[in-house]
């Protein structure tokens, strides 16, 4: 109940417009209701319900209308996008090669504190995706981004700004973007790989085959 109104729970609404909205629109929609952060980032968030309560109300109503749609969109459904078009970003990665990015993740500063949110990051290769919507044209947001960035990248990281033309088309160039940087990573780690330190009698082959 709200103010004497009888309502449906937010999973139940999300089911019901399952018969509305295609596959990436229902992920995307659930994406905004399983959202949360933990105490860590600037601004703390409770989900309005759980890929649980997502999970129990598709089972309970296996008949209705758009449970097609349901049942696929809901094993993309993740914790962590704040916005649709982050939603769009993570879809574009997770479905190629490249792999799903991991969202909610947070960078660290030297002392061990939190000191950049990405809105998705490739921890291991230390790859950070920031998606820039219509605000980030403003001057104060823009000198926020700029040193977001300084600050991503002094800590090691390589920061990587995507746009709303940058996940749209059939080819979207935020893949060339991050295989782009993923590439840079793989030589770096050539060049600051350490070299194998002599561990003892090794194994020879002689020109003739023969081994000592």
């Amino acid at each position: 109940m709200r103010d004497g109104v009888r309502v449906t729970s937010p999973a139940r609404t999300w089911l019901d417009l399952a018969a509305l909205l295609d596959v990436d629109e229902l992920i995307a929609l659930g994406d905004s209701l399983v959202v949360a952060h933990s105490a860590e980032f600037p601004r703390p968030k409770v989900a309005t319900a759980t890929i649980e309560e997502l999970r129990g109300v598709v089972a309970a109503h296996p008949g209705m209308r758009g449970m097609k749609t349901a049942r696929l969109a809901l094993p993309e459904i993740r914790v962590g996008a704040d916005s649709a078009q982050e939603t769009r970003m993570r879809l574009v990665l997770s479905r190629s090669r490249l792999g799903e990015p991991v969202l909610n993740h947070v960078i660290r500063n030297e002392w061990g504190q939190p000191a950049v949110w990405p809105d998705a990051a490739y921890p291991e290769e230390r790859i950070a995706l920031q998606y820039d919507g219509e605000h980030h044209g403003d001057p104060e947001q823009y000198r926020r981004d700029i040193k977001r960035q300084a600050t991503t990248e002094r800590l090691g990281w390589r920061e990587i700004r995507v746009g709303k033309d940058d996940i749209e088309g059939e080819r979207p160039f935020l893949l060339e973007k991050v295989r782009a940087a993923l590439g840079t990573r793989l030589r770096e780690r050539t060049v600051e790989a350490p070299k194998t330190p002599f561990s003892g009698p090794q194994l020879y082959v002689r020109a003739t085959g023969t081994r000592d």
